[in-house]
């Protein structure tokens, strides 16, 4: 983002903020929460947004002694249940358990956002993030990344890499690595996770980009073999797998990531609120063990910490998709 654009919308913000105060008594924000929370989770049930959202949900009544719903509003790749609540009352009462799709990839690479990614929501907290792996068949002559990049160059165009679906942060990671590795490989992108990676184990597909936590039994069946996290640091769930840089593709930094927001103009004291009671949930054993056991990475953050590392996503994924020319088919 521009310098200019930066303190535009920084000014935007702040007044939105101000007008949000005026609009709301004094006692409305003391009383907070005085009726139940809606927590939106912009894709379907069962999945790991959905069960951080229930597992956070559960905590946060009991610790602010008010009811916490749930409510699965999916579709558009995360883009309907996010608008919603853009554009919901700025009071605190409406929340969102946003991702690196809702408020980084999709604005990148979407031609036209019903929301504003930068502008329309107040970062509440970074709940968490995961790596994804390069995983390659067991039959695949590669075993380092520099063998498959040595293959890839060799033949430009003819090795394919299987993704969760267009627009995913594992679609993202291929076109990471097709970006800094310097080759030319063919997306396949699948209606989920399971029949990409099916695929990969079958040999019907030579590799695939996939979450740290969705490869690792099969990791561990040796049905995949995993070449290189894409994250900046190794995967705790995958302590013995280098990351990209380590096997030799420079400034490879991506993670998928699970963050709260609320509506932009939500008034500091109550984000402020929530952030304090998050940052003590998550710190709790039971919850810890449950976030881990979701492959997330938890480090605590505040509100401002988050908009800032928000900030940098957008931007990271905004330059990849003009210089990858990555395209929606």
């Amino acid at each position: 983002m521009a310098v200019s654009s930066f303190f535009h919308a920084a000014l935007a913000g702040t007044l939105a903020a101000l007008g949000s105060l005026a609009a709301l008594p004094a006692s409305a924000q003391d009383d907070w929460p005085a009726k139940p929370i809606r927590i939106v989770v912009p894709f379907a049930a069962g999945g790991t947004s959905d069960v951080l959202a229930r597992t956070l949900g559960a905590q946060l009544q009991a610790s602010l002694k008010q009811t916490v719903l749930i409510e699965n509003k999916a579709g558009a790749g995360g883009v309907i249940g996010a608008d919603s609540v853009a554009k919901a009352a700025p009071d605190g009462y409406t929340l969102l358990l946003g991702t690196i799709a809702t408020h980084a990839i999709n604005p990148a690479l979407l031609p036209k956002m019903p929301y504003n990614a930068a502008k329309d929501f107040a970062p509440v907290m970074l709940l968490g993030s995961i790596s994804n792996v390069l995983l390659v068949g067991p039959d695949q002559p590669f075993k380092t990344v520099a063998e498959l990049v040595a293959a890839a160059k060799a033949r430009p165009g003819s090795l394919q890499f299987a993704s969760a679906g267009q627009g995913t942060s594992q679609h993202l990671s291929g076109e990471t690595f097709k970006l800094l590795a310097g080759v030319n490989l063919t997306h396949v992108p699948y209606k989920g996770s399971a029949p990409a990676i099916q695929d990969v184990m079958g040999g019907q597909i030579p590799m695939s980009f996939e979450t740290a936590l969705v490869a690792l039994p099969q990791i561990k069946a040796g049905k995949v073999r995993a070449l290189a996290v894409t994250s900046a640091k190794r995967s705790a769930v995958l302590p013995d797998v280098p990351t990209m840089q380590e096997a030799g593709i420079a400034t490879f930094d991506v993670a998928s990531w699970q963050a709260l927001y609320a509506p932009a103009g939500t008034p500091p004291a109550i984000v402020s609120k929530l952030n304090a009671e998050l940052a003590r949930i998550v710190a709790q054993p039971e919850t810890k063990a449950r976030i881990d056991g979701l492959g997330l990475e938890y480090t605590p953050n505040t509100p401002e910490q988050f908009g800032a590392f928000q900030r940098g996503e957008q931007a990271k994924w905004a330059r990849i998709v003009k210089d990858g020319n990555v395209k929606v088919e």
